[in-house]
């Protein structure tokens, strides 16, 4: 028997063993955890019904120059308080988006921050000055919640590029 010839024989056949053993693991685990996040989110959708808004109920700050543009609905689910700044007045679940233009120009010493805030609490905070960044998700609110969107310093961004709006989703209801 020639030991050379034994040597030139590729041994990758012993290792793919293993990988595919882990491959098979891998898609078992990821099938599984697919169905368990579909069954839940089922038992979710059943045991929390939820009412969608009969009526518009948006609203939207910015670009400046501009005030708040909403959408009348009955009953009034929004109202404005400030710039940048609005009063829940309905229970539900809201979809916030928008846009934050970075000043390029800044050269101020506060360091770049702008928060997105459900009562006096951040829900969402940007602090890359380097590009326009969006912000956006769904919350929960409850009627008194105040939501703002506030700058570290007014001069950090440009307002003429920014804006902010709300919209109600729908109303939750919760059984016991």
């Amino acid at each position: 028997m020639n030991l050379n010839r034994m040597e030139s024989v590729p041994g990758s056949h012993s290792s793919q063993g293993p990988r595919r053993a882990s491959w098979k693991l891998w898609l078992l685990c990821s099938i599984l955890l697919l169905l368990l996040l579909g069954c839940l989110s089922t038992l979710i959708l059943t045991l929390v019904p939820l009412k969608m808004a009969k009526d518009p109920c948006v609203a939207k700050f910015g670009p400046l120059p501009s005030e708040w543009q909403m959408a009348s609905s009955e009953p009034a689910c929004l109202d404005r308080m400030s710039d940048w700044k609005l009063r829940i007045l309905q229970n539900g679940l809201y979809a916030i988006y928008g846009q934050v233009t970075p000043n390029p120009t800044y050269k101020g010493f506060a360091p770049f921050e702008v928060q997105l805030r459900k009562n006096k609490d951040a829900i969402h905070t940007l602090t890359d000055n380097s590009k326009i960044q969006t912000l956006g998700n769904i919350y929960e609110f409850n009627a008194g919640d105040t939501v703002e969107l506030r700058f570290n310093s007014d001069d950090q961004v440009l307002k003429a590029n920014t804006y902010f709006g709300i919209i109600l989703l729908a109303n939750p209801q919760f059984t016991s």
